[in-house]
């Protein structure tokens, strides 16, 4: 999520603030989800989000050097930090550094910088060098570790990873002597879902099959969304987002999932799961409302939303990818300029012309 200089547009906020207040506001509602991420995935979700910011910001003062810009008003709004902490908390915990790198280099120069710097990228920063790297090393990016639950754990046989295991597999790839990739990696609950379902399992059976399962989603990534959640209802408490975006993007996919639940329930998961799994719930509130990249009128964010939501079901469900929110938002920032246009409010006192356009 970024704003433009020195404001944040505004339907995303009530009153004029200073980008870094509010990157600032998004870095602390950013705390619950992810704790609970370092709680259930173990402490590489931490050392990406330092790496990612330490690239972030080197990135962003070497391209405004080279532009012939200053450096320290731009380093200072935060910006560029919280464009590095949604990308770390996107990836794998135990993403190569390397990696790392060369998503937040995509990131901050080829996306932000090149088209002027803040306030003028028209795509997610954060998301357009994720799906770089999930097109680019499809393997490296969605291979995950194991949620911390016990009774999963000793089911599958899967252990965790300590500190320094993870600081010497990140930096060096290699494995402590006693574990393997097995042991330690494991399907997402929407990757896990999506591969049973092709199998011919139906829901039932696929939530009998393995401890992986929670009330609605995945056990531990059920509790990732709620903190998430709750980070989210602080930033409208603060003003720093509206309810537009979020709830029209919840309400697209929820609306979707449930059609076709209703359809056939055996091959389409209850429409809580889609919430509960994967990132949809940081989505909602922390990367479609973006408010450079996003749609800007209050009707054409309903709008904007409920089609991020939809197609984040289509893309699941038939797509190549088993999550989809960083596709759907980026296909949707192409869009956001024509439902701008075809949603501009009438100007007080004068009547709407008969033709658009």
């Amino acid at each position: 999520m970024q704003a433009r200089t020195g404001f944040v547009s505004s339907p995303h906020a009530a009153r004029v603030n200073s980008v870094d207040w509010v990157m600032l506001q998004v870095c602390l509602a950013l705390v619950p989800g992810t704790l609970a991420l370092v709680w259930f995935f173990g402490w590489g979700v931490l050392i990406q989000m330092a790496l990612a910011v330490v690239f972030a910001v080197a990135a962003e003062a070497a391209v405004l050097k080279l532009r012939g810009r200053p450096v320290l008003p731009a380093i200072r709004d935060y910006s560029a930090v919280v464009t590095a902490l949604l990308f770390a908390l996107t990836i794998p915990p135990t993403l190569p550094w390397w990696l790392t790198l060369l998503g937040i280099l995509f990131a901050i120069v080829i996306v932000k910088q090149l088209y002027g710097g803040i306030g003028y990228n028209p795509f997610n920063p954060a998301m357009a060098g994720y799906v770089f790297l999930l097109i680019s090393y499809p393997v490296a990016t969605t291979t995950w570790l194991p949620p911390a639950v016990p009774e999963l754990l000793q089911a599958q046989d899967l252990t965790t990873l300590s500190f320094l295991d993870s600081v010497r597999l990140i930096f060096t790839g290699v494995l402590p002597a006693e574990h393997t990739w097995d042991a330690v990696s494991a399907a997402t609950p929407l990757d896990e879902m999506r591969t049973k379902l092709d199998q011919g399992m139906t829901i039932d059976e696929i939530r009998a099959s393995s401890p992986l399962w929670g009330d609605f989603g995945g056990r531990g990534w059920e509790w990732v969304a709620n903190w998430f959640l709750l980070g989210g209802l602080y930033m409208l408490w603060r003003k720093v987002i509206t309810w537009h975006i979020p709830v029209a993007f919840l309400g697209g996919l929820l609306i979707t999932a449930g059609a076709f639940w209703l359809l056939d329930p055996q091959t389409h998961p209850f429409p809580a799961f889609h919430l509960f799994s994967g990132a949809a719930i940081l989505g909602a509130f922390f990367i479609a409302t973006d408010p450079v990249s996003a749609a800007t009128t209050k009707r054409g964010q309903l709008i904007y939303g409920f089609a991020i939501g939809a197609m984040v079901f289509v893309i699941r469900t038939w797509g190549g990818y088993p999550d989809a929110v960083a596709f759907s938002v980026l296909l949707l920032n192409i869009a956001a300029p024509m439902i701008d246009h075809y949603t501009q409010p009438r100007v007080f006192g004068q009547k709407r012309s008969a033709k658009a356009g």
